[in-house]
């Protein structure tokens, strides 16, 4: 297929028909509820990897509610977003983005150049390395991690790279996608010899991908395909202004999942962020991490070109490495074997999907902890906020503490894809 050219007449890269085995599977429900099956079997002790400590629960949830405090001390806490990592260092570099381009007083259009932005800043926002950083020229910010990477995607972004178009740098199309040369990428993200970042290939490949997906699901992304034509899509699927989160979950999942390189494969249909794992009936359990990390980023521009987001919570926690090492570095989870610490563990190592499975569900439990240290109600402080305040920055703090650099308890190999 050409994908530039030839589509698919479904409008979709990969049509997933309401009886098509995967169809279940690419849900926020289904994280939940299979992971709560591994949770019971942990608790039940039939585990040969990790075993579950509530007792450590409030000791951690009043970290977190510290934490959050901290942060926020009129608890007033925004959703947990890329957007944060565009104000690294109390700098607005979107808003002042934003009024240079003259399209804050055009909802709609600066809604689609906010999802042009934050879904490829997303797809990159996987694990740095503790050797990397990014020195932002106009605040003279040396940024790491996840900062770093925002604020590099964001310059990437502003200097017309994801364009197809001169005279429309601020948008991000499939065919410039396509064509991103290595250079371009690693130019943006500074990275030389002295300054190596994790899984730059895999970054690479991710952006790519998705410009043929995009261009191959004009049911979503139009003809030429521009990822934010997502609003769009949205807007035309709301009813009275309103939409759920499970709905635009499900509808990145659909449209992006063909996106993901080497991932488990049902009947035709990409599983993306899901992994083998004893637990489950059929032995699938998924995380879809990236894809709820980016819808909990498309809230706040969704928001402010109009619709209303129904059902916040039917969105799960985000499994990696700050969330889960929270949960380790305060004993509610923790291994069998000793050697867990040291070795290097693949994404699809069983104790490693089994960590992240007990991640989201303690998530859940800390959350509920977390309101009751704070005296607010879930409605009041959704778990986007929770996150945000929150368990990834408490993650962040306690890892700080107790190792230097700040990295997570455990080695991870990453191809820059999932951590």
């Amino acid at each position: 297929m050409n994908v530039l050219t030839d589509r698919p007449a479904s409008g979709w890269h990969t049509p997933v028909p309401a009886g098509h085995p995967a169809a279940s599977l690419l849900t926020a429900r289904a994280v939940r509820s299979r992971c709560s099956i591994v949770m019971a079997q942990v608790e039940a002790g039939r585990s040969p990897f990790l075993t579950w400590h509530p007792e450590k629960l409030p000791q951690c949830a009043e970290y977190v509610a510290h934490t959050i405090r901290l942060n926020y001390p009129d608890l007033d806490v925004p959703y947990h977003a890329r957007w944060r990592h565009f104000e690294a260092g109390g700098v607005d570099r979107w808003g002042a983005l934003l009024t240079t381009s003259g399209l804050d007083g055009d909802r709609l259009e600066a809604a689609r150049v906010a999802v042009d932005l934050v879904i490829p800043s997303v797809l990159l926002d996987a694990g740095a390395g503790p050797d990397w950083h990014y020195r932002d020229a106009a605040s003279g910010q040396r940024l790491s991690r996840s900062e770093g990477l925002g604020v590099a995607s964001l310059a990437l972004f502003a200097g017309g790279a994801l364009s197809a178009d001169a005279a429309h740098p601020l948008r991000c199309d499939a065919s410039a996608l396509i064509d991103l040369a290595p250079e371009t990428l690693a130019d943006a993200f500074q990275v030389g010899p002295a300054n190596p970042l994790i899984g730059l290939d895999g970054r690479l490949a991710l952006l790519q991908r998705l410009g043929a997906v995009m261009a191959a699901t004009p049911a979503v992304f139009g003809v030429p395909a521009r990822a934010g034509r997502l609003v769009d899509y949205l807007h035309a699927h709301a009813t009275g202004g309103r939409v759920a989160a499970s709905f635009i979950l499900e509808t990145l999942l659909r449209a992006l999942g063909p996106v993901w390189p080497g991932r488990l494969n049902l009947k035709g249909v990409s599983l993306g962020d899901c992994w083998g794992h004893p637990g489950p009936e059929d032995g699938l359990l998924p995380f879809h991490k990236l894809t709820q990390w980016l819808t909990y980023s498309l809230l706040e521009p969704l928001e402010a070109s109009g619709l209303s987001i129904t059902g916040l919570d039917e969105l799960t926690g985000l499994p990696e490495y700050r969330n889960g090492g929270l949960l380790l570095d305060f004993g509610l989870i923790q291994p069998r074997d000793p050697r867990f610490w040291t070795h290097p563990w693949t994404v699809d190592a069983p104790s490693i999907v089994e960590w992240r499975a007990l991640t989201v569900i303690g998530l859940d439990r800390l959350a509920d902890a977390v309101r009751g240290e704070l005296g607010v109600s879930a409605e009041a402080f959704p778990l986007a906020r929770v996150l945000e305040g929150g368990t990834w920055s408490a993650g962040r703090r306690i890892a700080a503490q107790r190792r230097p650099g700040g990295g997570p308890p455990l080695n991870i190999v990453s191809d820059g894809t999932v951590f």
